[in-house]
């Protein structure tokens, strides 16, 4: 008997496969911290390195990856992220914009936050329960993806990766120094070429 799939939601389409393996940028490394260039070709080189990007991405066993994160300087992230309910949504969003709710509609999310880029530690990160990414596909049609849970979590994440921003500049210093404990601790098991 065929095990049961799981169904991914890919509005636009499957993630690019067949890329390489790359070893993860860390905080510290200039990219991490600068915004990103926009994408305006959408060839053969921008599909290429998104593939890289997923294999990557999968490689570390996350659930999205911004291009910085390879050491590319290229305003784009790729994603594979479970929403609230569990439904795994899939992505690929070049030059993204958030929008994220507002007033009565704003609630916050303060759940345990980690980083490919950061690895081994996790602490909470108080973000909105719900976000809305808007950007462009490979094609350089407009995408949309919206959700709840660690896909919103992700959808925010990512974008501030595209905007020069890691999630320790919106922690505390006290978690900031409790994830920085975490991360050495960790760090035998992440060595400078991981997850190659």
């Amino acid at each position: 008997m065929d095990e049961p799939t799981e169904t991914v939601h890919a509005p636009y389409g499957p993630l690019p496969r067949n890329g390489s393996v790359r070893p993860m940028t860390r905080w510290g490394t200039p990219v991490m911290h600068r915004p990103q260039a926009r994408v305006e070709v959408y060839d053969d080189a921008l599909r290429a390195l998104a593939a890289d990007m997923v294999a990557s991405m999968y490689a570390a066993d996350g659930v999205g990856l911004a291009a910085c994160q390879i050491g590319e300087d290229v305003a784009m992230f790729v994603f594979d992220c479970p929403d609230a309910e569990g439904r795994r949504m899939v992505g690929v969003v070049c030059n993204p914009v958030l929008v994220e709710p507002e007033g009565v509609e704003r609630h916050l999310d303060d759940s345990p936050e980690g980083c490919l880029s950061y690895p081994g530690a996790f602490v909470d990160c108080a973000r909105p329960d719900y976000a809305v990414v808007e950007g462009t596909g490979l094609d350089g049609a407009p995408v949309r993806f919206e959700g709840d849970g660690l896909l919103a979590k992700c959808l925010q994440h990512e974008t501030d990766h595209t905007l020069g921003t890691v999630f320790g500049d919106r922690i505390s210093a006290k978690a900031m120094k409790r994830l920085r404990k975490q991360h050495d601790a960790a760090a035998e098991d992440y060595p400078p070429e991981w997850p190659t």
